[in-house]
């Protein structure tokens, strides 16, 4: 039995279609903001609060390990329902709320390894989620691309420890945004209003960030994105990032001569 701790976006729905496939037996906690799953029997409705029945349901479960999917957003700590191990851990929550969302989740691995229970990849059940060094579209970068590549990667792998930026765009040897907490989305639609055409997004994971949750993800909506505001190409580290309908990216990307570039 595997426990599934799931949150907001796409990720969640693809992890679990794959282990119904493999006949996996599962638990989902369901931490979206809609409560997405509470239509599957095997999806529990718990508040982030109540550690004390979380980690019941995984025992009761036999869970020793967990999956973390998705985005888990900030809770509104004045309404959460507490149980009384909500009521001992709530204050070390509070506090990594304020690094940002994904450090709640950091925080709560703590908490489950506390509790002798393991979390494993998010890619455990769908590895071809990753992908590996290469180029993986017919258009790839040229030499100006490369040095601008080149610029944005060091730009990333300077940050500290405590930056929670995982993603930029860089243009003519000069980085002109950087992804903010509101996501690549929100970042790509901005240069609209800056310098629009020919920048290339980097994707790279965090520093120290823990790589069995919160990879870099890229999906068809972010090359149509791409394609939008002009960007020609798309960087990502390999295995540790997450592609969604990578078949569709890739047939997109090469119908719109956007690289897709894995270093």
């Amino acid at each position: 039995m595997i426990g599934l701790i799931f949150g907001d976006t796409d990720l969640p729905n693809v992890i679990l279609n794959n282990i119904k496939k493999k006949k996996v037996k599962y638990i989902i906690i369901d931490l979206s903001k809609n409560k997405k799953f509470k239509k599957d029997k095997n999806s529990k409705n718990i508040s982030i609060g109540q550690f004390g029945k979380i980690i019941n349901t995984l025992n009761k479960n036999k869970c020793k390990k967990v999956l973390f999917a998705g985005k888990i957003n900030k809770p509104k700590f004045s309404s959460l329902r507490l149980d009384f191990k909500g009521f001992f851990y709530i204050k070390r929550i509070i506090k990594s709320s304020k690094l940002g969302d994904a450090a709640i989740i950091k925080e709560i691995i703590k908490i489950l390894l506390k509790e002798n229970i393991k979390v494993i990849s998010s890619t455990t059940f769908n590895p071809e989620l990753s992908l590996k060094k290469g180029n993986f579209t017919k258009v790839k970068p040229n030499n100006f691309d490369k040095s601008d590549i080149k610029i944005g990667v060091k730009y990333l792998l300077k940050l500290n420890m405590y930056n929670h930026i995982q993603g930029l765009i860089v243009k003519n040897n000069k980085v002109i945004i950087k992804e903010g907490i509101y996501g690549t989305k929100k970042m790509i639609q901005s240069i609209n209003k800056i310098s629009k055409n020919n920048g290339i997004l980097i994707k790279f994971p965090k520093k120290k960030q823990d790589l069995r949750v919160d990879l870099p993800t890229v999906g068809l909506d972010t090359f149509k994105d791409c394609k939008k505001y002009g960007l020609k190409g798309i960087v990502l580290k390999a295995n540790q990032n997450i592609i969604l309908d990578k078949k569709k990216c890739i047939k997109f990307a090469n119908k719109n001569n956007i690289f897709l570039k894995v270093l």
